[in-house]
């Protein structure tokens, strides 16, 4: 098991996608991070690495992207990395899918 840690970024996401819940989207959002924090390779995950972002500790460390919505406009994503520490998950970003 993970623990999750986040960036200021992430962490204003989450708390404004709390306070002006939509359609189940927070629901889907904590989901998504449960299923991080269990085994960030869960199948509903898709998790694939991301190469458009940096990694916010290492120069040569893998950023991934984690659905929390699937075929949806707009779908959400989840931003995440390894680390800093060991058997921790940063998550660098929640946004909407382009």
């Amino acid at each position: 098991m993970f623990s999750l840690r986040f960036t200021p970024e992430a962490l204003e996401t989450l708390r404004l996608i709390e306070r002006h819940p939509r359609a189940g989207l927070e629901k889907q959002i904590k989901k998504a991070l449960g299923y991080l924090q269990l085994n960030p390779r869960h199948p509903s995950l898709n998790t694939h690495e991301f190469h458009s972002m940096e990694h916010p500790f290492e120069a040569t460390g893998k950023v991934f992207e984690a659905y929390a919505q699937n075929n949806t406009p707009s779908a959400y994503r989840i931003f995440w990395c390894y680390g800093p520490q060991k058997k921790e998950i940063t998550i660098i970003a929640i946004t909407s899918h382009p």
